[in-house]
């Protein structure tokens, strides 16, 4: 008979294995240890993006002089929103916000590695994350246009 021990390992080999085949080896370290998760101490602008599938991604900027210093993310949804977000946060590290407008969801797949970065069923998650960092700058440019006036 098996120990616990040994359950749980074997189990977390046959997820890890699961997660490799879906995500492939980048986007499984990305996935275990994700770069820019959690909101960022100076963030100053947010967006949210919410979709069909129910999973939320929330992109924080923190913009000094039009230009993103810093970002992070967080979720409740899927492995592949976790790793769209990650990616999303660091696709806009060290742009300029006109720069991010051209950030899509195909520049977030891209960026995990293409049509093999996400599963085909989870690759909307791209585009959520693009939505979310497009409504992080909408928030920037509201808040600035207020100061403005």
């Amino acid at each position: 008979m098996l120990s616990f021990d040994e359950i749980v390992n074997e189990l977390q080999g046959k997820i890890n294995s699961e997660a490799i085949d879906a995500f492939g080896e980048a986007g499984f370290k990305r996935w275990r240890n994700p770069p820019h998760r959690g909101k960022p101490a100076k963030a100053n602008y947010e967006g949210v993006s919410t979709g069909g599938c129910g999973d939320t991604i929330r992109l924080f900027l923190y913009i000094e002089d039009d230009r993103v210093c810093d970002a992070g993310f967080t979720t409740d949804g899927c492995g592949s929103s976790t790793i769209s977000g990650s990616m999303a946060a660091e696709l806009a590290v060290g742009k300029s916000c006109d720069d991010l407008a051209v950030i899509t969801g195909e520049t977030v797949l891209e960026g995990l590695g293409g049509a093999d970065g996400l599963p085909a069923d989870d690759q909307h998650c791209a585009w959520l994350a693009a939505n979310a960092l497009h409504e992080a700058v909408g928030d920037y440019y509201k808040q600035t246009v207020k100061r403005e006036k």
